[in-house]
């Protein structure tokens, strides 16, 4: 549905998107996650048709964002960031303003307005005007405004910026259910909010996508393996070398405390040991209270990810580019 091909932006001699490649299949639901500066928001602009490419090639729903521009508009729906209105207007006649726009005719306007307005809870403040809104509740009206035509794209740039928790957990559900009729490409720096929504992430710093891939496929390449936690009970030196020793074991580093050892086990990929510790504890009489794996987070792999970024680049400014690793999951 979304297809992208060494897009690339410059501004004068800064390169805010280099080389990104990636797609979105219909139906599904990709964050684009990376921190402020990344290049996200650029990206976006480009394949709404808000900006053009240095280089590159793109496509949405099967017409190119160059050549076929207006046929773009017309196959996506899209929430800016910062979502501009005319706040002089009540949201049904804003709302009814822009299906105009976009050449609906009464009946299918007034159809639309109802079934956006009940999507995005709206049904309160139809009648307000928009300058009376809380800035979440505009962000509401963007986004009804977004659905109005019924687009076979989403294209949601921080589409909960604004909305308090209860507003935001409402939205990740209303999110998911979109994903039955639209495909949705979203953009943020809010972690959990990917994590939550998305069933693949694509991960952009310094313009580049630097990993992508499904929220547990990310995690799983935080370490390249395992973390466990044990607690045992025994002589530290004892506790800790025997469980160094254990088959899968790279790295033991142990704190005692009234006699209790309490380990932080980093192991090789795909590796188990927690069987075999459990059986060494019990043949050296060592009581084991708590045994457990730890399972990485996204935002580990993501502070982890984007700093490897941010040394390339400097490394390249200094003309000591380092290899880099391979970024898909």
């Amino acid at each position: 549905m979304i297809e992208v091909r060494d897009l690339t932006k410059f501004y004068g001699q800064r390169c805010a998107v280099d080389h990104v490649s990636f797609s979105v299949e219909e139906g599904e639901i990709v964050g684009f996650l990376g921190p402020n500066g990344a290049g996200k928001t650029t990206t976006l602009r480009i394949l709404t048709c808000y900006m053009p490419a240095t280089s590159g090639a793109a496509s949405v729903a099967g017409h190119d964002v160059f050549t076929e521009s207006l046929a773009v508009r017309q196959a996506i729906g899209y929430l800016p960031e910062n979502v501009p209105m005319y706040t002089d207007m009540r949201v049904r006649e804003y709302l009814n303003f822009r299906g105009k726009l976009r050449g609906l005719e009464k009946s299918a306007r007034d159809a639309g307005i109802k079934r956006v307005a009940e999507q995005c809870w709206l049904g309160d403040f139809i009648e307000r005007p928009i300058q009376q809104l809380s800035k979440g509740m505009r962000q509401r009206v963007g986004l009804a405004d977004a659905l109005l035509h019924d687009p076979k794209v989403l294209i949601l740039d921080e589409p909960t910026v604004g909305l308090d928790p209860a507003q935001i957990r409402e939205t990740r559900t209303l999110i998911k259910d979109l994903a039955r009729r639209h495909t949705v490409i979203l953009s943020s720096h809010i972690l959990p909010e990917v994590e939550a929504t998305c069933q693949r992430t694509i991960i952009i710093a310094g313009g580049k996508i630097v990993a992508s891939g499904t929220p547990e496929q990310l995690k799983d390449r935080i370490r390249g393996g395992s973390r466990l936690i044990a607690e045992i009970h025994g002589p530290t030196s004892d506790v800790a070398g025997g469980v160094e020793k254990v088959n899968g074991v790279k790295h033991v580093a142990h704190t005692s405390n009234n006699g209790w050892v309490r380990l932080t086990i980093d192991t090789d990929k795909n590796a188990d040991p927690r069987e075999d510790i459990v059986k060494m504890s019990v043949q050296k009489g060592w009581r084991l209270r708590e045994i457990r794996l730890e399972v990485g987070s996204l935002e580990e792999f993501f502070v982890q990810i984007t700093a490897q970024q941010q040394m390339r680049d400097a490394d390249r400014r200094r003309g000591t580019a380092r290899p880099q690793e391979g970024a898909q999951a």
